[in-house]
């Protein structure tokens, strides 16, 4: 098995154990603090995430290539460099941008939002701003190395402490109000963080073949070309991801003075938004385990392969990693929008964001396919080419929430178009500029075949929910339909040959079985 795919599927098989983890996270939350708590805690987390991209300035994925690449030259002087010059940008930014976020809170609160409680879990998150930033840095050069373990291990471990600390600092600090229950939330964010970057550096130390603290600064000092290259990389990099944190830090902000305009109460409009991103959309994410693991398995290997100007490759890889989004995004549409009411009501107790999963999840396979496209951008050199296209996807969607969110009959249904307006466009601008530079045949049988096993499992799903075992409880209901839709699915679709023998041979406990 190649070092790509290796990478991928411990990548994906964290990432997913850190999914399934993370919505129990957000079980335990929302049954503790509800809509209107878990409103206020997605209402403050892009304003968290803006300032980490701005710590970051896209140095992760610069780390990763720039590793890479000097990784396949044997430079082991050059890692050690990236190391430092990586660090010291990222600590020094952290050390402003963290006071700043906390000093700046009561400002953000009394003009931009208009629920004032945000004021708490703003300030509760601002210590997690320099953890990220070391850790962002370690898990670029595991990742440049194509050691996917570490940083698979250490977002498992952040979310086991997480959900530890989550139900106890709630349950806690509810009494003083549901503002301090959410900061509450945020502040087990950072103990889950921490104790994930102490296993990084716990297991970079053993790994490192060089030592840092030697000759630091000089290492520092020699670095400015160093610098200069990741700079190359980094700034157009955050270029795409600082136009989607300012589109996510105004999201909040848009929703709440249009739903204000539609004549929305501001709890009523933090319990809708609540419902929508604390909800809805972490379900919607769920199949993105596999787009994030592919992207950051992506940049080293297209980076290497780009390196050899071997184009064939650089296909092949985009292709592969185009089709494992296809198929598992494809039955996880189903999924979500048969199920929605019954997932919603057993997970949260609530049907209020079923019919944002009902509406969203059909544009949802666009979404799938924008993470792998743009790693392939980045791996390119063409990270200014998908930073345009951020823009753009970025000022269309927040235009079209202000517009549909403000009207009356759209209201919060307004903004989950517009969000998947956003996507939609930014994956197909991302897919036409790679067409632009590498040849790529499009398999339209391919396209048609999925459309098919769609329409046929998302029918038996329908049916199964609806007739079968209607005597039973809604859990069981729930989990016949799924089980049942997720044979049919993946039956059709290895008998139509959307999945391969080639394919299952790379999954290891399935290869046993059929080679």
């Amino acid at each position: 098995m190649s070092k790509f795919l290796k990478g991928t599927i411990i990548l994906m098989a964290a990432a997913f154990i850190t999914r399934i983890l993370g919505f129990v996270n957000r079980i335990v939350v929302a049954r503790f603090i509800g809509e209107e708590g878990v409103g206020l805690f997605m209402m403050a987390f892009p304003t968290l995430i803006l300032v980490i991209t701005m710590t970051q300035i896209g140095l992760p994925v610069a780390i990763s290539k720039n590793v890479a690449e000097a990784e396949a030259k044997g430079d082991i002087r050059k890692v050690k460099r990236i190391l430092v010059v990586s660090l010291t940008t990222t600590l020094l930014l952290s050390v402003i941008f963290t006071p700043a976020l906390i000093l700046l809170a009561p400002y953000l609160t009394e003009t931009l939002f208009t629920d004032d409680r945000i004021y708490y879990p703003l300030v509760a998150i601002a210590p997690i701003i320099p953890i990220v930033a070391i850790s962002s840095v370690i898990r670029g050069y595991f990742q440049g190395r194509q050691n996917m373990k570490p940083s698979a291990i250490s977002q498992v471990i952040e979310q086991v402490v997480r959900i530890t600390l989550i139900a106890v600092l709630t349950k806690t600090f509810l009494p003083y109000g549901i503002e301090y229950a959410a900061a509450a939330a945020m502040a087990a964010s950072v103990l889950g963080e921490l104790a994930s970057l102490l296993y990084l550096f716990a297991s970079f130390k053993i790994r490192k073949k060089f030592k840092i603290r030697k000759n630091f600064f000089k290492s520092i000092k020699d670095g400015r070309q160093t610098f200069s290259e990741l700079m190359s990389v980094a700034l157009p990099a955050t270029g795409s991801r600082m136009i989607g944190s300012i589109a996510w830090f105004f999201e909040p902000i848009v929703v709440a003075h249009s739903l204000a305009i539609a004549g929305v109460a501001a709890s009523v409009a933090t319990k809708q938004y609540g419902s929508l991103t604390g909800y809805a959309l972490p379900l919607l994410f769920l199949p993105s385990f596999v787009t994030l693991s592919l992207s950051q398995s992506l940049v080293p290997a297209i980076s290497e392969a780009n390196s050899n100007k071997n184009f064939s490759l650089i296909e092949h890889r985009l292709q592969q990693a185009l089709r494992f989004c296809l198929i598992t995004g494809g039955i996880s549409v189903v999924i979500l929008y048969i199920y929605a009411k019954p997932l919603m009501q057993i997970m949260y107790g609530s049907e209020s964001g079923a019919a944002f999963l009902m509406i969203m999840a059909p544009f949802f396979l666009f979404y799938y396919y924008q993470g792998p496209l743009q790693a392939v951008l980045q791996a390119l050199n063409l990270a200014r080419a998908a930073m345009i296209n951020s823009l753009v996807g970025a000022v269309v969607k927040t235009a079209v929430i202000f517009i549909l969110a403000s009207q009356p009959a759209f209201g919060i249904h307004g903004a989950a178009l517009g969000i998947v307006t956003g996507f939609m466009l930014v994956t197909l601008l991302h897919f036409m500029t790679i067409l632009k530079y590498i040849p790529m045949t499009i398999y339209l049988r391919d396209y048609a075949k999925i459309i098919l096993v769609l329409a046929a499992s998302g029918l038996w799903g329908h049916y199964s929910f609806m007739a079968l075992f209607t005597d039973e409880g809604l859990i069981w209901r729930l989990l016949f339909g799924v089980i049942s839709t997720t044979v049919i699915y993946t039956g059709l679709s290895i008998a139509l040959k959307l999945i391969v023998k080639e394919d299952l041979a790379r999954v290891p406990f399935i290869r046993k079985f059929i080679v």
